[in-house]
């Protein structure tokens, strides 16, 4: 399964009514999406919503992160992307995160007659950008749990997710 357009922004198919201006009908007598993405209340009945639009961007923003999809095999027994992510923070985000993002760089350590000053100011710098880039990926993570959260009342309000995503992005490039 892969995430498609259509299974974002379902609240936003709603129409007005010309005869009554507060009334909202759902233009499909269906509801659509991709199986992984779609919040647990749909299935129950619910109606699209921006909550469960929320849900769907946390599953997407997990799936990028780990590179595991929703519908993985590992997610049996009622274990989801969403649990799966939050048992690994903060303390095993490394374990679960996709290797394509993190580019481990092997360092030429060289002997230890020709380590210099330089070389230990370097190394500090890098050790600095990659304890924060560990911060960040926690943070987003956590963004990430939070928004596919079952309960829609637990998920973050969008402006919420959007300040918290440029406070990180603020953080990262402040090392760089």
């Amino acid at each position: 399964m892969v995430a498609h357009v259509g299974d974002f922004g379902l609240a936003t198919f709603m129409f007005e009514d010309s005869s009554n201006v507060s009334k909202h009908s759902i233009m499909s007598a269906c509801l659509k999406g991709s199986i992984g993405y779609i919040p647990p209340e749909y299935g129950m009945g619910g109606q699209p919503s921006t909550q469960g639009d929320i849900y769907s961007y946390g599953i997407l923003l997990l799936e990028i992160f780990t590179g595991k999809r929703p519908t993985y095999e590992i997610f049996i027994g009622g274990m989801g992307i969403n649990q799966f992510t939050g048992t690994a923070i903060p303390n095993h985000v490394m374990h679960i995160t996709d290797p394509l993002l993190i580019s481990e760089e092997e360092y030429d350590q060289g002997d230890e007659e020709d380590f210099t000053e330089e070389d230990a100011v370097r190394r500090e710098h890098e050790a600095e950008i990659l304890a924060t880039m560990l911060d960040c990926l926690v943070l987003l993570l956590q963004i990430g749990v939070s928004c596919s959260a079952n309960s829609p009342c637990e998920r973050l309000p969008m402006n919420v997710v959007v300040n918290k995503l440029h406070a990180i992005k603020n953080i990262y490039l402040r090392t760089q």
